[in-house]
Order: structure tokens, then C-alpha cells, then sequence
């Protein structure tokens, strides 16, 4: 090939890239930097979503609040079409009003401890003895279904009949390891590189039968987190049945209350989530608290010692009987020439209750309400519509973002598409923390690469540096790739995200980084502008087989 013929096909292709609209407009990135650090306004809107609205458990009439100050900020931002959108429903309200953990005797002390979400109430303060009665012979719940059965029926068959008015500890002592690690990290540039490695290939999940769990739990999940979506919603389904289970034998069996210390609840951190089914149809769980390792560990050390020990506790909340409808918050900027093609944005709302919901995920929720604020501010023409929507029921297992993925785009399970499947260019999500995005994850999307490689490249001096092929989970693009569309999750600095803040008392409005939430909504506004003026729709990749929900009794074996 002559140097020339060889110039003119790279000048094509630069062409070609232009005329697709994948390199950025820098003059229109200039101004979207200069709106989202000088005038922003993502941290006003973080402290309304956490100090004044949080926590945000879904179903709650707090999220509710949450929801509808949303709207009201969005309208008032001018955009269109913003409602909210019913799904479900899912779950019983329950919205904690007081709880408290003491020991009485043999000396007083208050201690560390939140109360578990779905929960049943004390009707008052309660006085009992405590009783250990570990669930799993080494004190760690498996992520195994075989296992965990298998562990409940051995629990079952020794405690029947021991437990009536007991608090039970179900968990042997912790130890307290010395913190050796930074509780507060950013990426350096060998871990930039390390997650832009692709993974090694593996074979084709076929056999759901014989899979083999490691043993050591931080292995096992790893483990977990690489099998497909698909096949961790089968086990989180059998695993809610066997909760179930264990809940129902502890009403029968008449016990007071339930104490656990989770895996990293020390140093006043207590992670709590939900005690029990969050579905009406089924029992609630006895009053539930979450304890620190510490005082845990000495309530254990005084039963060890046969001192007597009793303790106090009373938790309040106001209880539904019934499932409680959900919603998303929705809301768009109509586009121009290609209005009825669709870029979307989105983060999930709701919370756990224990701190008010910042880190996870009221920061990524701030972040995109601020790249909403940021295009209608500017004024900026977007060929394409750019839609909004904000998740509820995330934190139960994406179920917001599933039910507005099957009602407008398609069902995973069966993968019948609807019209406006064709029509949704790409969905763009943050719900990594509040820390500063440093590049995204293609999410097996070869096609993609290019694109982002110049969309990003404005931000390299803001630490954007890397483009992985690896697939993330645990948030709501996932629903969106489960039917084929364009779904990604931004690489963000991991801070005190995984260390305190996630799903903690510690998930708080200090423990989020403002420069991080600007320079967030920065670059995903620059991004939805791109992508919503690219003449052409985003690529895709192949579609996703259909799967059908498996039988539970059948998959792996035989949950009841």
C-alpha cells in the first residue's frame, strides 16, 4: 500500500468516526465543565436525598418522599414527561421509628447495633437471656443453596424446642482482626491496568448440578460474582426460600429476638440489611438487630463463662400487612431530529436504612439529576431524547429496573422485544460510590471501544484512563443487557465504599467526595451528549438466549 493510499484510509476513518459523531464537540465538553464545577448543584441535591429524605427503603413512605421531591426538582429543571412510574408491588412498608439494644446485666451498657429491615416489633421494651446457636458449624453463611440447607436442617433438628422467649445469637464470636489495609483508596495506575486486562476465557456454563463452591469465603465470592446473572438470580431465589424456612421455624418456636454480627460490622460499623422476607405473604422476622463484632464478642465471652447475661431491647416501626405499589422516578429532555430514539441515564434511589442512603446510592442518583440539570441548563441540542429514570428496589435485586426494562423494552425470559427496543441507544448508570469515575466497563461490547475511547478522552487528565472489556454486576445496567441493549456502568475510585460506607450506619452525606460528584457529572453529561447527537445508534452485541426461570426444586439440589 503506497503511503498516500495509506493516508487517504486513515483520514476516512477519522472521517467516519467525526461524521458518527464519536469524537466529542470540545467546545460543547468546555462548557459542560465549566457548568458542572462552577454553578453545581449536585451536592444541594445530595443533601436534600440524605439528610432530609434519607434513608430510602423501598416501598417506604420515606422513599415515597424521596420520589416525589424528585419530581419536583426535575420539573423544576424543566424537564418533561417527569412522573412516577408504578411497578410491583413487591414488598410490606416498614418504616423503623425507634430500636435499641442494651445489656442489663451483669453490667449496663448500650450497645452498638441496628435493627434488620422487615423486622417484626417489640410492642415495647423486652427484657431476655441470650443463647448462641450458630446457624453454620464455622459462623460464615455460605453462598452454596446445598450447603445452606444442609445447615438449616441440622440447626433445625438440634434447637427444636430450645428456643422459646430466648434472644438468640446466631453466630459464634468474631475475631477482630487489626486493620491493616487503607479503609480510604483511590486507583492507582497499576490497578487501572490490572482491570483493563481481559478475563481469562472460561467454558459455557452447562452444568448447574455439580458446580463447586471454594471453600474460603472471600474466594467463594469471586466465585459468585463470575457466574451469570441468570444463574446468581437462581440462587438468591433459593436462598430467600430457605429464609423463609428459618423464619418460619423461629416464630414457631416461639423465639424473643434475633442478634447477629454480620461479616464486617466492628469499630461502631454495623452493615445491616434486611432480617427477613420483605413479601406480606410471608412472616415477618423476629425483632433482628445487626451488633459490632466487639460487643457481640463479649456477650459471647460472658455465656462462655456461665455469667449471666440479659439484655433489653425494644424496636418500633410501622408495618404494612399488605405489599406496598413501587416506583421509578422518570422524566426526559425531548430530542430533535431523532426524538423518538432514546438515550437513557439512570441510578437507583432507594436505600438501606441504617445511615441515609449517600454513598448507595443517593450520590449516583445526584450525579444524574446534575447531568439532567447540566444539558437543560446549556441548552444544548440533542437530536436524540434523553430520559431519566431513578430506581426503586434495587437493593432486593435490581427489581425497579427489571419490571421498566420488561414493560418497555422486553422480557429476559422469554425475549419477546417490544418496538421501543430498537429504538433505546444506550443506558448509561452510576452506583460505584461517590468516587470519581476513572473509566467505564464495556460489558463484553467490543464495539464500543472506540467510542468511549474518545468520548473519554477530554477527562485523561482527570485520571479517565480505562477501558475494560470485563463485565460488571450488581446494578441496574444489567437489566438492560439481559435483553441485548447497551448497558453500562462507569469504573469509579472505590474510596470507603466497600471498607465503611456500604450498607453501613457510616452511609452518610460526609462520607461522600463533592470534587468526585462534579467531575462524575461532568463526564456523563459530555457522554449522553455524544451519544444522543451520534448519527448513528450505539453497537450492540449479539442477543442474550432467552432463560427461563428454572424450577427451584430442580436446579440445584432440590430447595424446598
Amino acid at each position: 500500500m503506497t503511503r498516500t493510499l495509506l493516508f487517504g484510509v486513515v483520514a476516512i476513518a477519522l472521517l467516519t468516526a467525526q461524521d458518527r459523531g464519536d469524537r466529542p464537540d470540545l467546545s460543547v465538553v468546555g462548557r459542560i465543565k465549566t457548568e458542572a464545577f462552577d454553578n453545581s448543584q449536585v451536592m444541594d441535591t445530595l443533601g436534600y436525598l440524605t439528610d432530609v429524605y434519607g434513608p430510602r427503603l423501598t416501598a417506604s413512605p420515606e422513599f415515597r418522599q424521596a420520589a416525589d421531591w424528585v419530581v419536583q426538582r426535575l420539573q423544576g429543571y424543566g424537564l418533561e414527561n417527569v412522573h412516577l412510574e408504578k411497578w410491583g408491588p413487591v414488598a410490606r412498608s416498614w418504616s423503623l421509628k425507634q430500636s435499641s439494644l442494651e445489656l442489663m446485666e451483669p453490667r449496663y451498657a448500650q450497645l452498638d447495633a441496628a435493627a434488620l429491615a422487615w423486622s417484626d416489633t417489640t410492642k415495647g421494651p423486652v427484657t431476655g437471656e441470650p443463647l448462641v446457636t450458630p446457624l453454620n458449624p464455622n459462623g460464615r453463611q455460605s453462598q452454596d443453596p446445598k450447603k445452606l440447607e444442609e445447615d438449616l436442617g441440622r440447626y433445625m433438628a438440634a434447637w427444636k424446642g430450645k428456643l422459646r422467649g430466648k434472644i438468640i445469637l446466631t453466630a459464634p464470636a468474631r475475631e477482630v482482626r487489626p486493620i491493616t489495609q487503607p479503609l480510604f483508596e483511590r486507583y492507582n495506575e497499576k490497578q487501572l491496568s490490572d482491570i483493563g486486562v481481559a478475563p481469562v476465557p472460561v467454558a459455557k456454563l452447562s452444568d448447574l448440578q455439580n458446580l463447586k463452591f471454594p471453600d474460603d469465603p472471600d474466594e467463594e465470592r469471586r466465585f459468585v460474582q463470575s457466574l451469570p446473572a441468570w444463574v446468581r438470580e437462581i440462587f438468591a431465589d433459593q436462598r430467600r426460600q430457605l429464609t423463609v424456612k428459618r423464619v418460619k421455624f423461629w416464630r414457631d418456636e416461639g423465639v424473643l429476638a434475633v442478634l447477629n454480627t454480620g461479616d464486617s460490622s466492628h469499630d461502631g460499623l454495623v452493615f445491616a440489611q434486611a432480617a427477613g422476607p420483605y413479601d406480606a405473604k410471608e412472616p415477618l422476622a423476629p425483632p433482628s438487630f445487626i451488633v459490632s463484632h466487639e460487643q457481640y464478642n463479649r456477650i459471647v465471652r460472658l455465656l462462655e463463662k456461665k455469667v449471666p447475661v440479659k439484655l433489653r431491647l425494644n424496636l418500633q416501626a410501622d408495618v404494612s400487612g399488605r405489599n406496598e405499589d413501587s416506583y421509578n422516578v422518570v422524566g426526559e429532555i425531548p430530542g430533535g431530529s431523532k426524538k423518538d430514539e432514546l438515550i437513557m441515564v439512570g441510578a437507583h434511589l432507594d436505600s438501606w436504612h441504617s445511615g441515609t442512603g449517600a454513598t448507595d446510592n443517593a450520590a449516583g442518583s445526584a450525579v444524574m439529576i446534575e447531568v439532567m440539570r447540566i444539558l437543560k441548563t446549556l441548552n444544548l441540542k440533542l437530536d436524540r431524547s434523553v430520559r431519566i429514570a431513578l430506581w426503586s428496589g434495587e437493593e432486593q435485586g435490581l427489581f425497579g429496573s427489571k419490571a421498566y426494562v420488561k414493560e418497555h423494552f422486553g422480557d429476559p425470559e422469554t425475549m419477546k422485544l417490544t418496538a421501543a427496543h430498537a429504538k433505546l441507544s444506550g443506558y448509561f448508570n452510576v452506583d460505584n460510590g461517590s468516587g470519581k469515575i476513572r473509566g467505564v466497563y464495556l460489558q463484553g461490547n467490543d464495539g464500543m471501544r472506540p467510542i468511549f475511547e474518545q468520548w473519554l478522552a477530554p477527562f485523561r487528565d482527570q485520571g479517565v484512563s480505562t477501558i475494560t472489556i470485563r463485565n460488571t454486576g450488581g446494578t441496574d445496567h444489567l437489566s438492560f443487557d439481559d435483553v441485548g441493549l447497551p448497558g453500562f456502568q462507569f469504573v469509579q475510585d472505590p474510596l470507603d465504599y466497600e471498607t465503611v460506607t456500604h450498607h453501613s450506619n457510616m452511609d452518610t452525606f460526609d462520607h461522600v467526595q463533592p470534587p468526585d460528584l462534579m467531575q462524575a457529572a461532568a463526564i456523563v453529561a459530555s457522554v449522553v451528549y455524544s451519544a444522543a447527537n451520534r448519527s448513528e445508534m450505539l453497537p450492540r452485541k449479539a442477543l442474550p438466549q432467552a432463560h427461563p426461570k428454572v424450577r427451584l426444586d430442580t436446579a440445584v439440589g432440590g430447595a424446598q
